[in-house]
């Protein structure tokens, strides 16, 4: 009888533990659209926030479109056929969504941008990023000093400028942050840009493609550096373009005792280019902790689900040319070879083995 007694009360607790997982993870369907599976940044983001997601007991629909407009819409207008809770999208153009978002809108789904503003939609409801203008503004201090630390004794410095992919709105946020610090030098010519190419309309690197930013590199090189002057540094937004504008120079003859490696600036911590930055090839990059950006996004949309209103949000900066869009903004840090270790290995964001 004592046996028996005991063998109901586990039963009813292992059915009361059963119902209450069940439970939890009936939260709904949250949908999640990444830009790509190539870019270790965006791996990284797909999975920190699915697994955040999940941890709050909701189900997931991670989506990856390989820098396809059309596949990213196509996969946006199937997840609204699963009525999803909410939506969180890194756009690859967020302007072609528009329809769609109005869809989820108006069905009551909450959108979430994810670190790129959707543009020319009044259905965005929140934005979650880091501080873009910071970010250029890090990377042109940081090119400065590398000038000053390599090259002390010329002036002026010959730097050329690379902007990240004009359909996507931080590219021009990582830019103006850069060229706030870097005008007034241009202006008093401590810096000079030889090719005279400035601009987003003319230095942006359409998808990020490090190929586009090579071939771009190797023709400032032809056209430019021919009559035996040097390149001091490049503003480059992010690793990949970094490494394809390294590898030009590479072409060249520079990264040797005669003709030192220019200074290179980058942005999101890619393992390839932490290698590079130890290495003494490229400068610096920007850490960007996808991870904070993971766990703060999803905290948002758990919140607004539940009813809670987010606090602690900026909202006069970020309009999309139909609303100024509530956002959630984390602080971004330069890295170099002085602080590698400490800011991405340290912290777990690389492994040791990554960078090997």
């Amino acid at each position: 009888m004592k046996l028996l007694k005991l063998l109901t009360t586990a039963v009813a607790v292992g059915a009361i533990a059963l119902a209450g997982q069940a439970y939890a993870q009936d939260k709904g369907l949250i949908g999640v659209l990444m830009p790509n599976h190539s870019s270790l940044r965006w791996i990284n983001d797909g999975d920190a926030t699915k697994a955040a997601l999940e941890a709050k007991g909701y189900t997931v629909d991670l989506q990856y479109a390989e820098d396809d407009i059309a596949a990213q819409l196509s996969q946006l207008e199937n997840i609204l056929t699963k009525s999803p809770k909410a939506l969180i999208i890194a756009s690859i153009d967020g302007t072609t969504m528009s329809a769609a978002l109005k869809t989820a809108h108006d069905a009551g789904v909450v959108t979430i941008a994810y670190d790129r503003l959707i543009r020319d939609s009044g259905d965005v409801d929140y934005y979650t990023t880091f501080d873009n203008f910071g970010v250029g503004v890090l990377q042109a201090n940081s090119l400065v000093a590398g000038l000053k630390e390599r090259f002390p004794d010329v002036k002026p410095w010959n730097v050329e400028l690379f902007g990240g992919s004009p359909d996507d709105n931080n590219a021009f946020f990582f830019y103006d942050g850069a060229m706030s610090v870097l005008q007034p030098l241009i202006d008093s010519g401590d810096i000079v840009i030889k090719s005279g190419q400035a601009g987003m309309q003319t230095v942006g690197t359409l998808r990020w493609d490090g190929a586009v930013a090579q071939a771009r590199m190797d023709n400032l090189l032809s056209a430019n550096y021919s009559d035996g002057s040097v390149v001091h540094g490049v503003l480059s937004p992010y690793d990949g373009l970094s490494r394809g504008i390294l590898s030009s120079l590479r072409g060249v003859g520079y990264g040797t005792a005669d003709q030192p490696w220019p200074i290179v600036t980058g942005q999101d911590a890619e393992a390839p280019s932490i290698k590079g930055i130890i290495a003494g090839e490229q400068y610096s990059t920007v850490y960007k902790d996808t991870r904070e950006l993971a766990a703060k996004t999803v905290e948002l949309v758990d919140n607004v689900l539940n009813g809670n209103a987010p606090t602690d949000l900026d909202t006069k900066t970020y309009d999309n040319g139909v609303k100024v869009v509530p956002s959630l903004l984390l602080v971004p840090h330069a890295v170099d070879k002085s602080n590698y270790q400490a800011l991405v290995i340290d912290s777990g964001y690389l492994k040791p083995e990554d960078i090997q």
